[in-house]
């Protein structure tokens, strides 16, 4: 699309929100290119960008927009308008605003919704789609990114995100709209009577369940302290309600309890940046607490830091699902519990480990796309035919669910998890890191990382489909001086190894995955929601120093292969 015609439209459009004008006024070329080169689209979790004006920003247009495609969506389910739709939002900028433009966008076209009353997390949004027995839901919410976005996901009547068969019908209906400028709406007043405020019965139904997981509700919790903060976002009164309710010692880190959009007393949102941490483990060793969890601003992702002699060590989200996993597992085998059809998701770019566990104790374990959605399907397909039953779900980017009353992630199930595992091994006098590291001596030794190339802008996005087709065309036959021993391209749904091709039983996704001779694996996927080409590295090795050192190597020569 041509940037400055669209810069045009949108300059010229009489009736333009007077801070969006503002902004249409301030910009030098280059922000008028990267505003409007491009609309910005449903990826892996919704759609996702900065604030602003512009095609490419979230704004209320583009907001309107997609409320327009899902409303038409809405309409083509049976009873769709009389079932309506939940709408929830978190603590970011313009999350209430967008809110209540998606209430009105629905009622537009009769159909009701319903609102949480303040920020709720997006399980808890996930939860009340099903509990309400609504045909859809819409969370307002940029997870776990800058201060500078939002985002806009949208969930079927199961609580789940569209998976890709039906968010394209929701696109498709999205690109009818050919002026998201002119899109007719009635007036709140008149929307109003569709609209219906969600209390506190929700919320109570919601922690119920919560506390519900609980495997061993018994354990001595007397001596365990756990640190919690919130991110200034949704997860602070439910898990404030729900672990003290349990008897967990919980300690908030007061300084970012408030839901405060600014983000002001962190320095990343984000649990998968180490800098989120800071606070909370100076309060961890101020009163020596043996936990510490952050959930990201809408609640659906959890980071654990765990003790470790005088010190607190950080675990990724491979390693703390592999230890939820060995806690789980381990403690409904020995009740006589574990169900003998149990199954297990997780993605394609998640660590072994997690897998290797389950085979342990006769888990099942399927493999998923990334995208929490393509677990939640999973979940629904069996429900259905009760072939299989789920056992836990989890992707290695902080994201599990534990009972499936949650269609989605939900860190607030993850803090007790982690709260009842902890206490439970601490009662033996083990950590955390301890059971980790007998996992690794069991198992083999697993480090996990990433590498994110930000390339933003139209030239980015260009760059990025070079590197993916330079990866595509020419795959590596090493890498790091290790042998590639077989490659998986999801776009072309193939497996490679020995010569031979065989199919991939998975939708399609531009993901490439590299087997390396020695049993580790480097994964490679544009993000769906940002301008980033991400890569994904699981080494195996000997020791913890031998896997740090491999990965070291292995990130160099990436690289370096893909010319950066």
């Amino acid at each position: 699309m041509n940037y400055k015609e669209e810069f045009s439209r949108w300059n010229s459009f009489a009736g333009l929100d007077a801070k969006l004008k503002a902004e249409l006024v301030a910009m030098d070329e280059a922000q008028k290119e990267d505003a409007f080169y491009t609309n910005v689209e449903f990826g892996t979790a919704g759609m996702r960008g900065i604030l602003g004006a512009g095609t490419n920003r979230m704004n209320i247009y583009t907001v309107r927009k997609a409320n327009v495609g899902f409303a038409k969506y809405i309409l083509d389910l049976e009873e769709g308008k009389q079932r309506g739709v939940v709408i929830g939002y978190d603590n970011r900028h313009m999350s209430y605003q967008f809110a209540i433009e998606s209430a009105r966008v629905l009622a537009t076209y009769g159909i009701k919704s319903f609102i949480f009353e303040s920020l709720r997390p997006t399980p808890e949004l996930s939860f009340a789609v099903r509990h309400l027995k609504c045909a859809g839901g819409i969370m307002i919410t940029a997870s776990h990114n800058p201060k500078e976005y939002n985002g806009y996901k949208v969930y079927d009547d199961t609580g789940c995100q569209l998976i890709p068969e039906w968010g394209k019908k929701v696109v498709d209906y999205v690109n009818e709209v050919e002026d998201e400028l002119n899109i007719d709406l009635i007036s709140m007043d008149d929307a109003y009577p569709l609209i219906n405020w969600i209390s506190s019965e929700v919320d109570e139904a919601y922690y119920e369940a919560v506390m519900g997981i609980a495997i061993n509700g018994d354990v001595n919790k007397d001596d365990f302290k756990i640190v919690f903060s919130p991110q200034h976002g949704t997860s602070n009164i439910p898990v404030r309600t729900v672990l003290p309710r349990l008897g967990y010692n919980l300690i908030p880190v007061l300084a970012q309890c408030a839901p405060d959009p600014d983000y002001t007393n962190t320095k990343s949102p984000n649990p998968e940046e180490a800098v989120s941490y800071e606070l909370a483990i100076k309060k961890a060793k101020e009163t020596d607490a043996d936990v510490v969890v952050i959930c990201d601003p809408d609640g659906d992702r959890l980071g654990v830091v765990a003790k470790k002699g005088d010190e607190y060590e950080l675990m990724s989200g491979n390693q703390s699902a592999a230890v939820y996993l060995e806690y789980i597992l381990s403690q409904l085998q020995a009740k006589g519990q574990l169900p003998e059809n149990a199954v297990m998701y997780n993605t394609v770019v998640t660590s072994d480990l997690g897998e290797l566990v389950c085979r342990n104790y006769g888990v099942e374990v399927e493999k998923t796309l990334t995208g929490f959605k393509f677990i939640g399907d999973k979940i629904r397909k069996y429900e259905a035919t009760k072939e299989k039953q789920f056992i836990f779900g989890y992707e290695e980017s902080y994201g599990c669910v534990v009972k499936d009353f949650v269609r989605d992630k939900d860190a607030i199930q993850a803090v007790l998890l982690a709260a009842e595992a902890g206490a439970y091994y601490k009662a033996q006098g083990k950590t955390l890191i301890d059971v980790l590291d007998e996992l690794y001596a069991k198992y083999g030794t697993f480090k996990e990382s990433q590498l994110a190339l930000k390339k933003g802008g139209s030239e980015g996005a260009k760059r990025i489909k070079e590197i993916m087709d330079n990866l595509r065309q020419d795959a590596p036959k090493a890498i790091g001086g290790i042998n590639v021993a077989a490659v998986e391209d999801f776009k072309m749904s193939e497996r490679y190894e020995k010569g031979e091709v065989t199919p991939i039983d998975l939708p399609k996704s531009n993901v490439l995955k590299y087997y390396l001779e020695d049993g580790s694996w480097i994964a490679a996927r544009p993000s769906g929601t940002e301008p980033k080409c991400k890569f994904y590295f699981s080494v195996k090795g000997d020791s913890a120093a031998d896997a740090s050192e491999k990965t070291e190597i292995l990130h160099k020569d990436m690289l370096k292969i893909i010319g950066e």
